[in-house]
């Protein structure tokens, strides 16, 4: 027996506990673990469940029918095996969703499959997994890495589900953090403290920075914001709050500088 179940759209319920929190009829909020939701008193009512993302149900009866050798052998990697749908969006000539075996890098990604970067523009910055992790720096390091899990690790990012986000030289990198630390305030369930409170704070940060309202010591002052919130919540989503920020301050530190001192220049 099959049911189909419409969710209220949260995207806190992409957490598996919290999604069996929803599919209960609660608060969809993450569980504390353990029992983790494969044990007894873990899963949906309380009896072992096992949750799986629709894209790894999809490749199963492939598996089935082939084999797992067969499927490890289209890329031939140990660690990330098979094929992966890529989410290609932004400033690319031709987004959209591709199918491909995982280790093909950024660059044949973008130029080959995604048609290059709109109106001929040079490439700026990556969002490998959406707005849930670091952004990259598009360097040639980067945009030759190989799209598997512990490769986009290496370069500083994770790959996820594989939204990759494509932003070209025009884009104004400190607007877009902000932009997805108010989603995470947005989204966040409250029930951990420092997510709750942590988000606010990183929004309400970075809206100063892309005003520029601010001074130098700020950006640090706004890194043990987010440092305090990494890792110390019940599930991901205060990781990948924080992240987005990290990333921004790593990679382009000195445009928010340059942005904090254009303000104060105006106001003297």
């Amino acid at each position: 027996m099959v049911y189909t179940h419409l969710g209220a759209g949260a995207y806190i319920c992409g957490e598996e506990s919290a999604l069996l929190e929803s599919l209960e009829g609660k608060l969809g909020q993450p569980r504390v673990r353990p029992p983790f939701p494969a044990q007894k008193g873990g899963g949906l009512y309380g009896e072992p469940t096992v949750v799986n993302n629709v894209e790894t149900l999809t490749n199963v009866p492939w598996i089935v029918v082939n084999g797992a050798t067969a499927y490890k052998a289209i890329n031939g990697n140990e660690q990330s095996p098979g094929t992966k749908i890529f989410c290609l969006s932004g400033h690319v000539n031709k987004p959209g969703n591709y199918e491909l075996p995982m280790g093909v890098t950024f660059r044949e990604l973008i130029y080959e499959h995604g048609g290059g970067i709109t109106n001929g523009k040079k490439i700026k910055a990556i969002l490998p997994s959406g707005g849930s992790g670091p952004i990259l720096n598009a360097t040639d390091e980067v945009l030759d890495t190989k799209l598997t899990y512990e490769d986009v690790v290496k370069v500083g990012s994770m790959l996820g589900s594989a939204s990759v986000i494509v932003m070209d030289e025009d884009t104004d990198i400190t607007w877009v953090a902000a932009k997805i630390t108010k989603f995470f305030k947005h989204e966040s369930c409250g029930k951990c403290t420092p997510c709750r409170e942590g988000t606010g704070w990183l929004w309400r940060m970075m809206e100063r920075m892309v005003e520029g309202r601010a001074v130098v010591s700020d950006i640090d002052l706004m890194l043990d914001v987010a440092s305090r919130i990494e890792g110390h919540t019940i599930c991901a989503l205060g990781d990948a709050a924080a992240w987005p920020v990290q990333g921004l301050v790593r990679h382009f530190r000195p445009e928010i500088e340059r942005r904090i001192a254009e303000f104060s220049r105006r106001a003297a």
